[in-house]
């Protein structure tokens, strides 16, 4: 009944309408046979029937012509090239176009106009695509209507790697059939390729560093073995650099592992309440005795208050002891090192802890500060390894500080030290308060 209303309403709706327009053309028919009767010419019931007749031509809405028309709009336009199919290419996250049997293109995304400007509708795609792999897929995919996979690369500005998935859709025509036509979804393979090589190149810079103590260690001991097997003094000499090669080498596998770890938890932030002051005093503590030995100061400004962040204990005792010890060992000859805490603001606005390991060593070059976090970068490689680095103590800090959802800040000048400040988050009240 719902229908039917609608219907009788939407006719009978334009009919004050039909009846202005018509107007002109009734006053007139009425007027002519009005004078036909008066003169005789005709009877009035004919003249009244002629009247009927033309104002039912006049305003009933003949609909015969627009339905014709309809169906021919229907006709002229196929299933595949309407609006809705347009919008789900165009929403596709990944570079899209819809290609017909023939291989032109029907329908394509902001992304794909991007990777290809020289697609264009209605046009073949092999002419824009001219990547021999992409070609051969296509003709392929084309005669078998089967789906295919070539991967190529993207050389521009900046080289990329790509993967073209090209998969039959079956698409519905006008006439209850189907035609094949021809999805492409381009997925940029460059992030996978380049956490490949890092792996590859972390393995082979790893290998490198373990080869190095265990040559030494190798080479002493068929030495202690050999010339210096009755040799006290130098088998003395020998223990003891060995001593120090093994422990570079359990300090490189521990630091190794412990990479390992925030790596694998970084997506999880800590939810732990961890109050840092103590933290901070405990490392400073026990690295006392490497700043008698190095002959520095540590000078400790933190506040008696707690200061409360969302963390993990262990994780940020080994974040501060990497950077008071960087501190203590390669910004010894200033004498003395700050660790200093503060509350401030970042640039968004909102709260943070500020811890400041300040040295006043020789500093660090400006074109070394991007790349400290760097795994195995060392600014004086052989300094590094005489101080027993292991060129993973800040690369280590910067994943521990993501995980926090932190922020490292290294600012220096040459002869006049560096300041490293590590920033987290302040800790959110709990949802009761």
């Amino acid at each position: 009944m719902a229908i039917d209303d609608s219907h009788s309403a939407s006719f009978f709706a334009p009919w004050p309408d039909r009846l202005r327009h018509s107007a002109i053309i009734l006053l007139a028919a009425g007027f002519a046979l009005c004078a036909l009767v008066v003169l005789a010419d005709v009877s009035l019931a004919r003249a009244v029937a002629v009247f009927i007749c033309i104002a039912a031509a006049a305003l009933v809405p003949w609909r015969l012509h627009d339905a014709v028309s309809s169906r021919e709009d229907a006709g002229a336009v196929r299933p595949v090239e309407t609006a809705a199919v347009s919008a789900v290419v165009a929403g596709m996250p990944d570079p899209a176009v819809l290609l017909d049997r023939a291989g032109r293109v029907i329908h394509l995304n902001a992304a794909a106009a991007q990777l290809a400007p020289a697609l264009r509708k209605n046009e073949l795609a092999q002419f824009a695509l001219r990547s021999p792999e992409i070609v051969t897929a296509l003709r392929e995919a084309i005669a078998t209507t089967e789906p295919r996979r070539a991967s190529y690369l993207d050389q521009g500005p900046v080289d990329r790697w790509m993967e073209l998935i090209i998969t039959p859709v079956p698409v519905p025509t006008t006439f209850g059939g189907t035609e094949k036509c021809m999805l492409l979804t381009f997925h940029d393979q460059t992030p996978l390729r380049r956490v490949e090589e890092m792996r590859a190149d972390f393995v082979a810079n790893a290998s490198h560093e373990l080869r190095t103590p265990l040559a030494a260690l190798s080479g002493f001991i068929d030495t202690l073995q050999g010339p210096a097997k009755e040799d006290a003094k130098a088998r003395e000499r020998f223990l003891s650099i060995m001593h120090a090669q093994a422990t570079r080498m359990a300090r490189l596998i521990d630091d190794l592992l412990s990479l390992s770890r925030v790596e694998l938890s970084a997506h999880v932030q800590p939810e732990s309440s961890v109050d840092i002051v103590p933290i901070i005093r405990q490392v400073a503590d026990g690295l006392e005795a490497l700043a008698r030995e190095r002959q520095v100061e540590i000078e400790i400004d933190l506040p008696a208050a707690p200061v409360t962040i969302a963390g993990d204990r262990e994780e940020l005792l080994r974040l501060f002891e990497n950077l008071i010890e960087n501190a203590l060992k390669y910004g010894a000859s200033g004498g003395r090192v700050m660790v200093s805490l503060k509350e401030a603001a970042a640039a968004d606005g909102a709260p943070e802890v500020r811890v400041m390991v300040r040295d006043f060593g020789p500093g660090i070059a400006p074109e070394h500060l991007p790349r400290l976090t760097e795994r195995f970068y060392r600014v004086d490689v052989g300094d590094s390894r005489a101080q027993g680095g292991t060129g993973l103590g800040l690369s280590l800090v910067k994943h521990i500080l993501n995980r926090h959802r932190g922020r490292l800040l290294i600012e220096s000048v040459p002869r006049n030290g560096a300041t490293f400040t590590a920033c987290f988050p302040h800790a959110k009240p709990p949802a009761s308060a």
